[in-house]
This record gives structure tokens, C-alpha cells and sequence, in this order.
């Protein structure tokens, strides 16, 4: 075999290694004693200084049960997808860092690119930040920018390393689904009466004139937790389900954010909160009940939801946190969207490349769920890089709407890789092996397929070319580097 073939072998994904080792919480002398290898020798590994050896995929399947296919994908691939769209941006692209480049860095210093993603979400901040406070000019005379990454980037980057899976949070919801299917009441009831048995905390649901444009209100001083009458019993459900994370497992939840330090008390605030609807869907839906019931009926959504008496958009998200190493789902992706684009909402067990900024592309049909509602929607779509899934998307709404407000407008976007469309009862009726893939980007400025008539802005990567006498399917054409 030459040196070269030899070389496309190697699986560099220290990383993953060293997130599978946190998530057992095991030291590295007891995980290298397992795996049959000395302790520096796995520390190289972690730190992508050693390949993982084929001897090692197997002591990792037979000690911790895990697919050794996870540790073969192409977690440098993943994050070279998600370093691009920073190096596009105008102050970096003059730089023209080549892939090869990235491809050592994504091999060889994983974590130097990460703390680059969180100096560029920094900048971006500090950016909006100076843009919207330009025209005020509050303080003429100060000069510096307060570089500082948003609460809301910080969490998802979070939720993104953990790949959106807490196993605390998980084992302790099921714990709590198992007492309370004991009482033999519905979900939503049993709820109630441990709040009110165990804290003294009455759950009420109050008519719109009460409650206004809140949702949910929790009264200290009267320990009431009281919930508009507009929310439907899944949505009643979970928020009962959040209200007990904060009784119950509120050192939970404070373990949790001190182990990944988010940073300043917005940041903190936000990640308890983010945890404790990640517990709430979890005791709605258990994990080990949740994810056998979905492998037996392929995935469907609707099902799912009214099996677990929870809402769609309930059920489209937890399927993206079924990533325990012993009992895994397929890795879904999920995006939220609004009818002009803005993405309100995004998740992923896998590698999706989401953009960081910006919307998505219109030929996705996620889009065009808005013209059909409540229907699902299903495509095979394709990326720049080749890479191809299977997605289906549908209309949400989050609450009832009283006649004359705004009825908020969403479409979800749940997808995951063709290899596991096979699993889906959406697929079962189509004929992967011909179907033809829509081509899509992660949005215009990050795309540089030619001759798209869907295209809004030139891709930042290339050379604008305006030709007086032609005139193309798209609006903006543009030159080969």
C-alpha cells in the first residue's frame, strides 16, 4: 500500500474522543486503560497528534457500545464548513487562506479554530453593536469597542460542541416520567399536584385578559405558577415541565453552567433557561421510551406527538438531541424560519453548516411550506461540497391567536444525511437511489453555484463580472479564481 493511500486512512478525531471521554466522565488514565493504550499515546490522540487506530475503533465499540462510523465521519470537514463562512467575510477574504490550510488546521489544531469562531462572533457583536449605537452617539468620546460575543451565540455554541445532549438533564427527566406515570394521571395533572404537594406552587391557567402577552408567569411571593389560556395542553404541559426543572433541579441546572462557563449573568441566565426546556422536553418525552418509539415507526413527527401528547415543534426538537453514545437516533439537524427568512431557531446532532449569518437558500423548501400549511413537505437537497439529505419541513404555530393580533407565521426544517433516509417512514415510498437532489447553498453569499435565478448577492468569494451585453438567468455573474 503506498504512503499516500496509507495517509487517506488516518482518523484524526480528537475531539470527538475527548467529548465521549467527558460524557462517561472517566480521567484519561482510566479511559487509556480501557482501550488497551498508554495514557500519553491517548492524549496524543485527543489533541489530534496520532491517528485513532483501527485496533482502537474496536476497543471504543466494545467498551462504550459506540458505532465506530461516528468516529470515521468527517469531523474536519464539519468544521472547515463552519470556518468558511468567517474567512468570506470582506475584512478576511483578501487573505485567500487556502483549503489545504484549513484542512491541517481542522486535523491538527481543532481548537485553535474554535477560538477563532469565538473571536469572529465577538467581532460581529462588537460590529452590531457600533452600528446600532451609531446614530445616538451616547458617548462621542469613547474610542475603543467592547468586544464581546452575544448571549445568544455563546449558547448556541454550547448547544453546538454538546451536540444539543445534556445526559444529567436526561437521566433525571426520566426519572421523574417514571414516578409519575406510577400515578396513573395524565401528564399535566400529575405535574400539577407534585408542584403544589411537594412546593406549595398552585398551577393555574388564566383567561387572555389576565395574563396579556405572557405566556407563562411564575409569582414568587404568591407561588403561583400561572399559564395563558391560549398555550394548548402540550404547550400547558411543558410549561409546567420547566417550572418543576427550577424546583427540583435547580442545582442541576447551576452544576451545568458552572461546568461550561458561559460567561457574563445574561449568557448564565439564558443557558439555565435553555437547560431547563431541554429538561422539560425530556420528561414529556423520555429518552429510552422516545427513542424506541421513534426507530419503530420511521421517525413519523405527527405520530410521535400525539403518542406523547406533545406538539410538533416539541417533537421535531427532541429528535435532535437523541445522541447518547449507547442508544443513538439519527442525527438530525432542525431550523426555524420565519416567512421572510430570519432563522429564529437551530439545532444539530450532526454536522449541518448552518450559516452564522444570513438566511437560507430559497430553494429549499422550508420556504415553500408557507404556501401549503400544516402539510409536510419532503426534498433531497444537495450542498457545494457535494453532500446530500433528506429533509421535510412543515408549518408551526406555538400558540392560539385571538382574532385581530398577529399570528406569528413559522415553518420547521428537520433533515439528516442521506444515509439515514432509509429509516424514515417519509422515504419509504421514494426511490433514494434516483431521486434527484435539489442543489441548494447555505445562502447566497456563501454559494457559488452559477447560474442560480433564486440568487439575491453575488458569492463574496468571487469577482463580480458585469457584461453590458448579456444577460444571464441570475442577476449577478461572476468570474472563476
Amino acid at each position: 500500500m503506498s504512503n499516500e493511500s496509507s495517509n487517506s486512512r488516518k482518523i484524526f478525531a480528537g475531539p470527538r474522543l475527548k467529548r465521549l471521554r467527558r460524557e462517561r466522565q472517566i480521567t484519561q488514565a482510566r479511559m487509556a486503560e480501557e482501550l488497551d493504550v498508554s495514557a500519553s499515546y491517548l492524549n496524543l490522540m485527543e489533541r489530534n497528534q496520532r491517528p485513532i487506530t483501527v485496533q482502537v475503533l474496536i476497543r471504543l465499540a466494545d467498551v462504550y457500545g459506540i458505532d465506530p462510523r461516528e468516529f470515521m465521519e468527517g469531523e474536519a470537514e464539519q468544521a472547515i464548513a463552519e470556518i468558511e463562512p468567517m474567512l468570506a467575510d470582506p475584512v478576511l477574504r483578501e487573505i485567500g487562506v487556502p483549503r489545504s490550510e484549513l484542512q491541517d488546521a481542522a486535523e491538527h489544531a481543532p481548537t485553535l479554530l474554535a477560538a477563532m469562531q469565538k473571536l469572529y462572533r465577538a467581532y460581529l457583536a462588537a460590529r452590531e453593536a457600533s452600528d446600532a449605537a451609531a446614530p445616538r452617539r451616547a458617548d462621542p468620546d469613547r474610542t475603543e469597542a467592547i468586544m464581546q460575543e452575544s448571549p445568544v451565540d455563546r449558547i448556541r455554541a454550547i448547544l453546538h460542541a454538546q451536540r444539543n445532549y445534556f445526559a444529567e438533564l436526561d437521566q433525571a427527566a426520566e426519572t421523574f416520567a417514571s414516578d409519575f406515570a406510577l400515578t396513573g394521571h395524565e401528564l399535566f395533572f400529575a405535574l400539577s399536584e407534585h408542584l403544589r404537594a411537594r412546593h406549595g406552587i398552585r398551577v393555574r391557567v388564566l383567561p387572555l385578559e389576565v395574563m396579556g402577552e405572557r405566556l407563562r408567569w411564575y409569582d414568587h411571593h404568591r407561588r403561583q405558577l400561572m399559564i395563558s389560556e391560549v398555550m394548548d395542553i402540550p404547550g400547558r404541559t411543558f410549561q409546567a415541565a420547566y417550572q418543576l426543572a427550577f424546583t427540583d433541579c435547580d442545582n442541576l441546572l447551576n452544576e451545568i453552567t458552572r461546568k461550561f462557563d458561559p460567561g457574563e449573568e445574561p449568557a448564565r441566565r439564558l443557558l439555565r433557561v435553555t437547560l431547563a426546556n431541554y429538561f422539560a422536553g425530556a420528561l414529556m418525552m423520555p429518552y429510552g421510551k422516545f427513542h424506541e418509539a421513534a426507530e419503530l415507526v420511521g421517525y413519523d413527527v405527527e405520530l410521535l406527538a400525539a403518542r406523547f401528547g406533545a406538539s410538533y415543534e416539541q417533537v421535531a426538537h427532541r429528535l435532535t438531541t437523541l445522541a447518547k453514545p449507547t442508544m443513538r437516533g439519527i442525527p438530525f439537524f432542525l431550523v426555524r424560519v420565519d416567512s421572510a427568512g430570519n432563522v429564529s431557531k437551530r439545532f444539530s446532532s450532526g454536522r449541518f453548516p448552518f450559516a452564522h449569518f444570513g438566511g437560507t437558500c430559497p430553494l429549499w423548501n422550508i420556504h415553500a411550506a408557507f404556501t401549503e400549511p400544516g402539510n409536510i413537505l419532503t426534498q433531497v437537497v444537495e450542498l457545494t461540497d457535494g453532500s446530500r439529505w433528506f429533509s421535510i419541513a412543515r408549518t408551526v404555530r406555538r400558540a392560539s391567536t385571538p382574532y385581530g393580533a398577529i399570528m406569528p407565521r413559522f415553518a420547521l426544517g428537520l433533515g439528516c444525511e442521506m444515509k439515514y433516509a432509509s429509516r424514515l417512514i417519509y422515504a419509504k415510498r421514494l426511490d433514494l437511489t434516483s431521486i434527484e437532489a435539489v442543489p441548494i447553498g447555505i445562502n447566497c453569499r456563501l454559494c457559488e453555484r452559477p447560474a442560480c435565478p433564486q440568487r439575491a448577492a453575488p458569492p463574496v468569494l468571487r469577482p463580480l463580472h458585469v457584461d453590458e451585453q448579456t444577460r444571464s438567468v441570475s442577476p449577478f455573474t461572476f468570474k472563476d479564481l
